[in-house]
């Protein structure tokens, strides 16, 4: 025991750098603001209160509906392909799933260059309007932009997820629905659904919070004018430079996170319990 204690104490010192002080600075930040004086602080909830007002909860109502939108979307598109993937060969899914992770090979920022030149009014697909002889159509700096920005690069943490409990789902009980007579579409809504409901919290729970709080697909996709919680957050640390109230921010998005993770996680007992 000893000697396994004195094992994680790096990753333990480690952790407390890069993890537990950050936080703790952020805190800081978020419950004072600068005094009159250099390296002076004084106790306030200013930065929460303005966080109130009309213009920043439009940020976050308009966040939490782009993420909404997105995670649907990615769960609708996704699962499909996670069920089929799951059907096949275990050689051939091991290929798809290699295929579905390659795009994450490759930096975000690069992929949401490609979808800059894809979809810009002087890109590749209203290029090939044109010579189809059909009008050029706005696509950036548009919701429709930044959604398909969303749905392509999250779409993987959908699939994986879901594609693991349908791969660990133990097949006699697909086997004794259908001997007990159900059909095709009674077996998914009554077996296999819920018994892949743990992968469909999971991918749900990892778009919709890295959706969220993304900040470079709506900055390159929906135009400098586009703002989300991440965009919110990076301008106040960045170009506003008021570390007090993008601490604020910080901890109010941590906070819901922090919820959103507990209902996850109170729904999927809730599930374990039924079954």
């Amino acid at each position: 025991m000893k000697q396994f204690r004195r094992l994680i104490r790096p990753y333990v010192v480690w952790a407390i750098l890069i993890i537990v002080i950050p936080l703790l600075l952020i805190a800081f930040y978020a419950f004072t603001e600068d005094g009159n004086e250099v390296l002076t602080f004084s106790f306030t909830l200013s930065n929460f209160t303005r966080f109130a007002e009309a213009t920043y909860l439009n940020v976050i109502i308009k966040s939490f509906r782009l993420g909404i939108l997105a995670t649907f979307l990615c769960l609708v598109l996704g699962y499909p392909l996670a069920y089929i993937i799951s059907k096949q060969h275990e050689s051939l899914q091991g290929m798809l799933i290699l295929l579905v992770t390659i795009p994450m090979w490759i930096n975000m920022l690069l992929r949401t260059y490609a979808w800059m030149n894809l979809l810009s009014d002087n890109g590749i697909i209203n290029s090939f309007l044109m010579k189809l002889g059909l009008a050029p159509v706005n696509m950036m700096y548009t919701d429709f932009s930044v959604m398909i920005g969303l749905i392509c690069n999250l779409m993987p943490f959908m699939i994986i997820p879901i594609h693991t409990s349908l791969n660990k789902m133990d097949q006699s009980f697909i086997e004794a629905a259908n001997d007990l007579g159900a059909n095709r579409y009674q077996t998914f809504w009554k077996v296999v659904w819920p018994l892949s409901m743990p992968g469909v919290l999971n991918g749900i729970m990892m778009v919709f919070l890295s959706a969220i709080s993304s900040f470079v697909i709506p900055k390159l996709l929906g135009g400098g004018q586009y703002m989300l919680i991440g965009n919110l957050i990076e301008s106040q640390f960045i170009s506003v430079g008021d570390w007090n109230f993008g601490s604020a921010i910080s901890l109010i998005l941590a906070a819901v996170i922090l919820i959103f993770m507990h209902l996850m996680q109170k729904m999927d007992r809730l599930e374990n319990q039924e079954d």
